[in-house]
């Protein structure tokens, strides 16, 4: 792919968050400001290593890769469907002003992959990031994956307090019983 095009590419992905995310780059203390960093940084991993998506399809590092990609696709899909769901959102919901969609869920979601993670959306994007990361390993793709991992993270520990500010004690009880990112771990 010329390198045109994938300018071309990242100024319209830039467009798009900048517009789902335009509230949240207003206030830093916003899990959304922090956000809009990682899906910048997961864009940038992508057309680094976009070239390389189908190189060598049966190497480790692909086979590593593409399976990383299913789960986090999987993760995100299933995620969303569980705080359109059983989150309940509510377009009225405006104790924050940068929540967008699904984010302003009225019903604290424990439930699928929310039983064992509080941020399967998150940990999809980490996923997704390593999973990228794996096309083709470099120390450029290495540091766009550690910093990924770094906002997402920032991301989730802003929004826990934003989730315990709006969902009190049941959401710092539901902390007790989860993890972040991987069940069991992180």
């Amino acid at each position: 792919m010329s390198d045109l095009l994938k300018l071309i590419i990242f100024l319209g992905a830039t467009g798009g968050f900048v517009f789902l995310s335009w509230e949240s780059l207003r206030n830093p203390r916003s899990h959304g400001f922090y956000r809009f960093f990682a899906f910048e940084a997961i864009t940038v991993s992508v057309l680094l290593n976009i070239d390389y998506w189908f190189y060598e399809p049966f190497s480790l590092c692909q086979i590593i890769s593409w399976f990383l990609l299913i789960v986090s696709v999987f993760l995100v899909i299933h995620g969303a469907l569980l705080l359109r769901l059983v989150g309940k959102p509510k377009t009225h919901r405006n104790d924050d002003p940068a929540l967008i969609g699904i984010e302003k869920t009225s019903e604290l979601v424990i439930v699928g992959a929310y039983r064992y993670i509080r941020h399967p959306l998150y940990s999809s994007g980490l996923i997704a990031v390593w999973g990228v990361f794996f096309k083709h390993p470099s120390w450029v793709g290495l540091c766009l994956a550690v910093v990924t991992t770094l906002f997402w993270t920032i991301a989730a520990k802003i929004e826990e307090t934003e989730n315990i500010r709006f969902f009190g004690a049941a959401y710092q009880s539901y902390m007790k019983k989860t993890t972040m990112f991987v069940p069991f771990l992180f």
